[in-house]
């Protein structure tokens, strides 16, 4: 089995995943003029290595994963992958490291929230789209 991450079957995220590990950077790679970073997950069933490209929410060296999935009423499946492994791998700029993920929720939640939709407006849409209150992971 290769230690190689496996790129998204998903056309969009397969090729910014591409565009970034091409230029080495996240740099440049944007979605709406916004930045974004790039995660590293352990799938959940199958233990392979996945990139997961998402908006760059960032504050005193942690980051937040926003499992918004566009507002679907189910969670990306990315987001069983951090629960069942929390070491994830993050790449911002050109810049590697390890951090462990937890899921916040009150006031902790709150306040990712709205770092996460000042990062990327559409997150609020999104949430006024589904049932599920979209989840945030606080990587540190």
């Amino acid at each position: 089995m290769s230690d190689q991450p496996e790129l998204s079957p998903t056309d969009w995220v397969r090729d910014q995943t591409a565009k970034i590990l091409e230029q080495g950077t996240t740099d440049g790679v944007q979605v709406l003029d916004r930045p974004i970073v790039l995660f590293t997950t352990t799938g959940a069933k199958s233990g392979k290595k996945r990139y997961v490209p998402l908006m760059r929410v960032e504050e005193n060296g942690k980051y937040a994963m926003v499992a918004s999935k566009g507002g679907a009423p189910e969670h990306p499946a990315w987001y069983h992958n951090v629960k069942a492994h929390p070491q994830v791998t993050v790449q911002d700029g050109d810049s590697v490291v390890e951090l462990t993920a937890r899921e916040v929720d009150g006031d902790e939640r709150a306040h990712w929230w709205e770092l996460a939709v000042a990062a990327f407006p559409p997150y609020g849409e999104y949430q006024t789209k589904t049932d599920r209150q979209i989840p945030v992971f606080v990587l540190e």
